[in-house]
């Protein structure tokens, strides 16, 4: 298994707010990388710059063998990387399926009908609710449809900042088997989130950011057993 995604050095500011500070990680195919830490730790500014939202000032991003320095972020999610960002931003005046025919665009539609089935048949919710007007669904429905519109566009990385946000415990419990069952079907997954029990409980490997760095790294399960990172940020 070969690293699908090389990030090397990257360093971010916002303004004169240094907020990224010389980061490095990489994600091997048929992985879940997750990125985990506390609020303003650097997480989704990370998942925003290898999606081309934001710039480094350094280093590299390389994905699938090709920098994506010089690609702009419209043509990122056509090389094979979907970002489900963070407040999920489902369209809210349109329909379940509507919104997940718009994550197809990158396909030209020559696909669709089997790419809907196949993510109706990972969300059966949206499929019941196919016709409904995505703002009237609940936080942990309009995350599913979030997820099932970045599969759309047959991702080789999918990328998730915070989908346990604002979620209730259950429905939290929902999207990580999701994120899981993913995983077994055969997509590579980088997991941006708050809740670092959840997320090393899946994932293969984690990196743990502080003020923009990366500070320790290691396997889902030597991290839980840390003692550090159990007093930090497991309640331990």
């Amino acid at each position: 298994m070969g690293a699908i995604l090389k990030v090397e050095d990257i360093n971010v500011y916002y303004g004169s707010i240094h907020a990224i500070k010389g980061v490095s990680f990489e994600v091997n195919e048929g992985e879940i990388v997750t990125l985990i830490g506390a609020n303003g730790a650097g997480k989704s500014t990370t998942l925003n710059t290898i999606s081309g939202l934001l710039h480094s000032k350094t280093g590299s991003i390389t994905f699938m063998g090709e920098n994506l320095g010089k690609v702009p972020c419209h043509k990122i999610v056509s090389k094979g990387l979907a970002l489900v960002p963070e407040g999920r931003r489902v369209f809210l005046q349109m329909t379940v399926q509507e919104n997940l025919e718009m994550g197809a665009f990158t396909q030209g539609g020559k696909t669709m009908d089997a790419d809907l089935e196949r993510v109706y048949e990972q969300f059966p919710r949206l499929k019941e609710r196919m016709k409904q007007v995505a703002g009237t669904l609940s936080g942990g429905e309009q995350q599913m449809l979030a997820m099932g519109r970045a599969l759309m566009s047959h991702p080789k990385l999918l990328m998730l900042d915070e989908p346990s946000m604002g979620l209730a415990p259950i429905l939290v419990e929902q999207i990580f088997d999701i994120i899981q069952e993913l995983h077994k079907a055969g997509t590579t997954i980088l997991l941006v989130e708050q809740n670092a029990q959840a997320a090393l409980s899946v994932a293969d490997r984690g990196y743990v950011l502080e003020t923009g760095k990366v500070v320790t790294t290691g396997t889902g399960h030597e991290l839980l057993e840390s003692p550090a990172i159990k007093k930090a940020y497991l309640g331990g």
